[in-house]
């Protein structure tokens, strides 16, 4: 839920209210940096945001923070602001980015519409285009390994630790592993894991569970 301050309440339904945007991005060394789309740069909460950035909002995809959405945003590459050098060395990775609304006759008069992570920026025809993420989108990222009958690991890696002879291959098998490999000691699956036929199977004959019974 958005905390927007009464008086800015009363401007916006009196329709006498002066709104911008404004991003504040934080990089991992603690740098703060503000962007506006106003046409003059603003001083909000003792950041400077410029005007002559360019950074302007892209489309997106998100819910107030709440999902884990994403969004864009794109700008110019300039020496005072966002550089090029900067963009290379991943000064950007992971840094944080607030989306606000704010009254630009009265910076202190604002709400915060969004919050996330620039995941990922990138130089396209002398200007940035940076990928931003929302609070939630981490758990959309498949994280540790995935239960199955075949071996995770490649052939010949550190999990395997079997030499990757030219010409011979693995097919991820327990069987196969046990067989060219003596006893298979370095197998990283799970070959017990019963599949979907075994979980959607049924014995040959007794009852069913709904009093029938089974041919």
């Amino acid at each position: 839920m958005r905390d927007v301050p009464d008086e800015m309440a009363a401007r916006i339904e009196s329709g006498a209210a002066t709104l911008c945007h404004v991003w504040r991005l934080r990089r991992a060394d603690g740098t703060v940096m503000g962007f506006t789309d106003h046409d003059r740069d603003l001083e909000m909460d003792g950041t400077r945001c410029r005007a002559s950035t360019g950074w302007t909002a892209g489309a997106g995809d998100s819910a107030v923070g709440l999902a884990a959405g994403s969004a864009s945003a794109a700008g110019a590459l300039d020496d005072a602001a966002i550089t090029e050098a900067d963009v290379a060395a991943g000064r950007y990775d992971g840094a944080s980015v607030e989306l606000w609304r704010v009254d630009w006759s009265e910076p202190s008069l604002k709400v915060r519409l969004w919050s996330g992570t620039l995941a990922s920026i990138r130089r396209e025809a002398g200007a940035f285009v940076a990928e931003l993420e929302g609070p939630l989108a981490k758990l959309e990222r498949v994280v540790g390994r995935t239960y199955g009958r075949m071996c995770d690991a490649r052939l010949g890696d550190a999990r395997c630790g079997v030499a990757n002879v030219a010409g011979r291959t693995c097919d991820k098998r327990w069987a196969t592993c046990v067989g060219t490999f003596a006893n298979g000691v370095n197998f990283r699956g799970f070959p017990d894991v019963p599949g979907d036929d075994f979980l959607t199977a049924y014995p040959a004959g007794g009852a069913r569970n709904d009093g029938g019974s089974r041919r």
